[in-house]
């Protein structure tokens, strides 16, 4: 896992943490574009991650020899 990567999942679950402090102490109305940011960076790492997946697949398959139909 890429760092990026790492750092992407970090910032998610501290604006988790901080959008859950919000919502105890100023209320739900407050926390609300906290909790999206939190889900905009969750979105955004699962989309980096099926990427990079997608990415070594097709470099697998590109490297394996084909092979000849008898």
């Amino acid at each position: 896992m890429k760092i990026s990567n790492i750092s992407i999942l970090s910032l998610a679950a501290a604006t988790v943490i901080i959008g859950t402090h919000q919502m105890i102490t100023v209320g739900i109305i407050a926390s609300y574009p906290i909790f999206m940011l939190s889900v905009a960076l969750l979105f955004w790492y699962k989309f980096r991650k099926n990427k990079q997946k997608e990415q070594e697949e097709n470099s697998n398959s590109s490297k394996k020899p084909k092979q000849k139909k008898r």
